[in-house]
């Protein structure tokens, strides 16, 4: 983002499918061939008994996935009543499979297969029957795998598939990866204090002096500050910078002090303070307000403020949006300069004006709803959140806290007793600066998670977490770039993910993906347990040429996806219509996705496309792409321009609030863009309070969605808005 001309301050339901969709047919021969043969002569041992289970639905809450594991006979998984239904077993590792028991209870099956994977991708048929006969069957079988899934495609009653216990035999080790520690220390990049340590504003500043204007430099930092008072503190942090605290709430660690951000190295604009974050403190600021002026892919998490809140610059320069969440901000929050501003599940005293676009949900004290004047759009609740895992001291021990799922959320989740599960560091692999991808993906098929510490890792293969609520956690924007045109990371159609704080770079060799979160096949219901992407940043371009076709596709159903920011850079390094080319933002294939604070900039095609059924959106912050050559370079068929955020013509039910999509064609300012939006007219798809704008008059909009809105005009930079669509 530049920063545009200058404008006039304005003072101022559950989602959940009704059935389980069906899982693909025709899968993909494995290398290795299985066939029922006898066992091996080793002694088998059960496997299986206690490993992470997971399937495509389950009758009701009294029959999990996971009673089929449990080594109870009186305890049971059930589906729900329709074709097809599986479940599948993690073995953690691979393992040299010789049987399989099934104790199904009466409700059994008559067609079934029993499919072996060693990546939870790639699956071949061991076993298959049309003429079960129910009871206890024990099936000899041979091969390796890690995952294996029994597919139930016939029942034998109108009820769905029934097992007491689902039970693998074999042999594990020989061949398998080599066992990696978990723990160990957080490498030279995390710096962190308690109240007795000395010279910690020196050290703050050091860090600050190196990263303050190194937009795209090389620098990670996380400073980590231990349960206490810290007085007299000023920590100005910049770019590739995370602050936080070791507590378990926000008011365990306490500054007499400020955490600042301001723009002095851009001389006074902010519309370029970029990553970095601050989280889980309690601040007493000196002034009696912090400053905190950024724009995007800047968190302000888990943060309690006990004064006012400033979101603007010194001087009030230009500020180009922001993100706050799970936060308490005790005083005023004056966005000033700000053009639009996010805040999710969060308490503020009070808000103090608008320029283009606040959106709020969950927010107790946020102005009333009010779009276009004031541009105050306002959900009472969050439909559903969960927040960002973050590391914390237990005494003396390091463990990462996993907050709890909330449904209508609203204020912040640290009121009383945190919910959620605390994981030991012993359970992580702590990645450092020149880890691997084959090692990374070892230690998740191992069992651990993954806790990236600060730097800039290379990858020539996927980072593939394939495993039922792993969480993979970044520090100090830990940065991964693909190299070879590969993905940089991968998430399986699994439960309960938890990818955040990683910023992905791309390669100067294409990528067609850069995260994928879920299998192009993708079909399994994570209502209960959806997977989480939160703060995590997709760049192309800018700190050198890179490329990717797509910057991040969701395909697995019901994923939040919590802040994120995907930019093909206007400026920086290796920079060009075609030389940083990327078509495509964000892909949205998966049903019942939210998104919660959605930024998508500058992507030569559309930026959002949602392919999905059920899919929302709260708030939305796009620019098309500065440099386009000419109207022809975007023509879209007969349609002047790609919309910025496309809803398929398939799609029946789809809504969004709070979204803005602004353009600066500086290159050549005649281009006309024909609409910001672009949906099919259907009673289920609905808009909330849209704007588009023209900066200065660098190219204009002709509509706001589809051919309703305004035309933008002239350039004195004022929105064309839309309250509600159709």
């Amino acid at each position: 983002m530049h920063a545009p001309p200058i404008f006039r301050i304005s003072l101022a339901p559950d989602r959940r499918r009704g059935s389980v969709l069906a899982v693909v047919a025709g899968l993909v021969l494995s290398l290795l061939a299985f066939v029922p043969q006898a066992p091996a002569s080793a002694a088998p041992t059960l496997l299986s008994q206690g490993r992470t289970v997971t399937s495509s639905s389950q009758e009701n809450g009294g029959t999990p996935a996971a009673s089929a594991v449990d080594g109870d006979n009186g305890t049971r998984w059930s589906s729900a009543f329709s074709d097809p239904q599986w479940i599948k077993v993690d073995l953690g590792a691979a393992a040299s499979v010789s049987q399989i028991v099934l104790r199904w209870e009466a409700a059994y099956a008559t067609g079934y297969r029993i499919e072996f994977s060693s990546d939870n991708s790639t699956w071949s048929t061991a076993y298959s029957t049309t003429t079960g006969p129910g009871g206890t069957e024990t099936l000899n079988v041979s091969g390796t795998a890690r995952y294996v899934r029994l597919t139930g495609t016939a029942r034998a009653s109108a009820y769905g598939y029934s097992l007491w216990e689902f039970q693998v035999f074999g042999t594990t080790g020989g061949g398998g990866d080599p066992q990696i520690p978990g723990g160990g220390d957080l490498g030279p990049n995390v710096l962190v204090f308690d109240p007795s340590t000395p010279n910690i504003q020196a050290k703050v500043d050091e860090i600050f002096k190196q990263q303050e204007s190194a937009q795209f430099g090389n620098g990670r930092y996380a400073l980590m500050f231990k349960p206490g008072t810290y007085n007299n503190i000023n920590a100005q942090i910049g770019f590739y910078t995370s602050i936080a605290g070791l507590g378990l709430k926000p008011d365990d660690t306490t500054f007499n002090g400020d955490v600042t951000v301001d723009a002095g190295w851009f001389n006074g604009n902010a519309t370029q303070n970029f990553w970095r974050s601050a989280e889980n403190l309690a601040l007493n600021p000196v002034s009696g307000t912090n400053r905190w002026a950024v724009s995007q892919a800047a968190p302000f998490r888990r943060m309690h403020v006990k004064g006012g809140l400033n979101l603007a610059p010194n001087g009030y320069g230009w500020a180009s949006g922001g993100y706050i969440a799970d936060s308490k901000i005790d005083g005023q929050v004056g966005p000033y300069s700000q053009q639009q501003w996010y805040t999710r599940d969060s308490s503020i005293g009070s808000w103090g004006n608008g320029v283009w676009n606040m959106t709020f949900s969950g927010v107790e004290g946020a102005p009333a709803q009010s779009f276009p004047e004031p541009p105050y759009t306002t959900l009472a609740n969050t439909p559903v959140s969960r927040e960002k895992p973050f590391l914390y001291l237990d005494g003396n021990t390091y463990k990462v806290f996993v907050p709890a799922k909330r449904t209508n959320a609203r204020g912040v989740s640290w009121s009383g007793t945190p919910q959620g599960e605390s994981i030991p560091l012993s359970q992580f692999y702590v990645v450092k600066p020149g880890a691997t991808a084959q090692t990374i993906n070892a230690a998740v098929r191992q069992g651990l998670h993954l806790l990236f510490t600060p730097g800039i890792y290379h990858v020539d293969q996927p980072i593939e977490i394939n495993r039922a609520n792993t969480v993979a956690l970044g520090l100090g924007l830990a940065t991964i770039i693909p190299d070879n045109g590969v993905t940089a990371v991968k998430v399986g159609d699994v439960d309960g993910v938890k990818l955040a704080g990683l910023l992905i770079d791309a390669g100067t060799q294409n990528s067609q993906v850069l995260v994928q979160v879920g299998p192009e096949d993708a079909s399994a219901d994570h209502a209960a347990n959806p997977t989480t992407v939160q703060d995590v940043f997709v760049r192309v371009g800018g700190a050198g040429a890179g490329k990717a076709t797509t910057g991040m596709v969701i395909n697995s159903d019901d994923t939040i996806v919590d802040h994120t920011w995907l930019w093909r850079a206007d400026h920086g390094d290796g920079v060009g219509w075609e030389t940083n080319r990327s078509d495509y933002g964000l892909r949205v294939n998966g049903d019942d996705v939210l998104a919660t604070g959605l930024f998508v900039e500058h992507f030569n095609k559309y930026d959002v496309q949602w392919y999905g059924e059920r899919g929302k959106t709260i708030f939305f912050q796009n620019e098309k792409a500065y440099d386009a050559p000419n109207q022809a370079a975007i023509q879209n068929g007969d349609i002047k321009g790609y919309a910025a955020y496309k809803v398929a013509d398939s799609v029946t039910t789809h809504e969004g609030w709070g979204m803005g999509s602004y353009c600066y064609f500086n290159v050549d300012p005649t281009i006309r863009q024909q609409h910001g939006f672009q949906a099919p007219v259907k009673a289920g798809v609905k808009f909330h309070d849209l704007l588009v704008v023209s900066l200065g008059g660098q190219g204009q909009y002709e509509h706001v969605i589809n051919n309703t809105g305004s035309p933008t005009s002239g350039t004195s930079t004022v929105p064309s808005q839309v309250v509600s669509f159709p």
